[in-house]
């Protein structure tokens, strides 16, 4: 598997989509991080592996090792492309794999982690560990050919089905019951919020100014008056927000348009704002003065674009490998005060009691009526998302963790320093 070749596409597709000036940045970002994940290697207990720097390495790697800091593990972060991969295995006691790919270094650091007897562990945020699953969704369909490669087997599948490998860690519990099918035993670790993207929701909501309940706008349709309170900031327009990240989430995004198009039809003060490479269907080109798009911005301008809607949404397919999907859309939306509606799932339905602290819908009848509710009731959008980052605070943050079965297995694992 040629990885540089698989990235260097990558950096090319980044670039003809984006322009040579944001997509340049975002390579010059990525070679930087690449860069700082050889460097900052430092010898400890705990030494996560990853395939990238994205989103996905961001949580799975970064967020999880901080973490495990706050419980006093010494942990590092490292890309599989380190040139010093396999001797790394000399300087920690626990090794978490997350999306690696099997290549020549891979394999050599594996076999050196086997003949020390220290522990391996897998880790899945989501189902590409299995081709009957990543090789059925838009994403994989929208891949150029060297990119699909990647997915010509299961991403990490061969240390997954290694006999030595006795523990995974996931994301969510619908992936843990694929995973323990394996015969391993897992540890269930959600997503996480760092400190440093908590220190930036503080500053913006130090700037929020809450929707004036008391003062309504008046807008008109079909002869008929519509009153809504004014939006978050004061503004008159209430802003619905969806953040799709990558290529690959119409789906997830048409489960809802019947829902949105009724919304947007009946109260002219809404608008959408959609982040990502989303593809619209036709109906909502009648809208398309009230739509605000967004390419990919850095994280610190991303929770801003949160700060700034009214409403997030958080649709999905009901598919399995949508299933999988963790509550990330919520935990971030909840940091910042906003109110959710998500798909009434079982990793939704495990983060959100409906009508406290967000909405669960199933179906255009549902998504429409809640999403009018919160449309047409500031003080409910006001109390929902106060409620929702009192649960981000209290279970989606590095800081105020508490997966303690977890840690006392990791500490069971490490060995006394002589």
């Amino acid at each position: 598997m040629n990885l540089f070749m698989i990235k260097l596409g990558k950096a090319w597709n980044t670039v003809k989509r984006e322009g040579l000036f944001r997509g340049g940045k975002r390579v010059l970002i990525f070679f930087g991080e690449y860069l700082q994940s050889i460097i900052n290697v430092t010898p400890g207990d705990i030494l996560f592996i990853t395939a990238g720097v994205g989103d996905s390495a961001l949580y799975r790697a970064h967020n999880q090792a901080e973490e495990l800091r706050h419980h006093g593990f010494r942990v590092s972060v490292t890309m599989q492309d380190n040139p010093f991969l396999s001797g790394l295995a000399d300087k920690f006691q626990i090794f978490i794999f997350h999306r690696t790919l099997q290549t020549a270094a891979v394999a050599r650091l594996v076999a050196k982690i086997k003949a020390q007897h220290k522990e391996i562990i897998f880790d899945a945020d989501d189902l590409v560990f299995d081709t009957k699953y990543v090789q059925q969704t838009d994403h994989y369909r929208n891949m150029t050919a060297l990119e699909k490669k990647q997915y010509a087997k299961g991403v990490g599948e061969e240390i997954l089905k290694d006999p030595y490998v006795k523990v995974c860690t996931t994301s969510t519990q619908f992936i843990a019951a694929i995973l323990k099918s394996y015969g391993k035993k897992v540890f269930v670790t959600t997503n996480k919020l760092s400190e440093g993207w908590l220190a930036i929701a503080d500053k913006l909501l130090a700037n929020y100014k809450p929707p004036a309940s008391t003062h309504e706008d008046s807008s008109t349709r079909g002869g008929q008056t519509t009153n809504l309170p004014a939006g978050r900031h004061g503004r008159k327009q209430i802003r619905i927000g969806y953040f799709s990240g990558t290529v690959g989430h119409n789906k997830d995004f048409a489960t809802v348009s019947d829902a949105l198009v009724a919304i947007l039809e009946k109260y002219p003060q809404t608008e959408l704002f959609l982040a990502g490479p989303l593809e619209l269907e036709d109906k909502f080109v009648k809208y398309s003065g009230r739509i605000i798009r967004s390419i990919y911005v850095p994280r610190k301008k991303h929770f801003a674009n949160i700060a700034a809607c009214d409403i997030i949404l958080a649709p999905l397919e009901k598919d399995p490998f949508s299933e999988g999907k963790s509550e990330l859309k919520f935990s971030e939306a909840g940091l910042l005060e906003v109110p959710v509606v998500a798909v009434k799932n079982q990793t939704f339905s495990g983060a959100i009691i409906d009508g406290l602290n967000g909405f669960l819908a199933d179906g255009t009848l549902e998504w429409t009526a809640k999403l009018e509710r919160l449309v047409t009731d500031a003080n409910l959008r006001r109390l929902m998302g106060e409620r929702a980052r009192e649960k981000a605070l209290k279970d989606y943050t590095t800081k105020n963790s508490h997966s303690e079965e977890y840690y006392a297995y990791l500490r069971s694992r490490l060995q006394p320093v002589k």
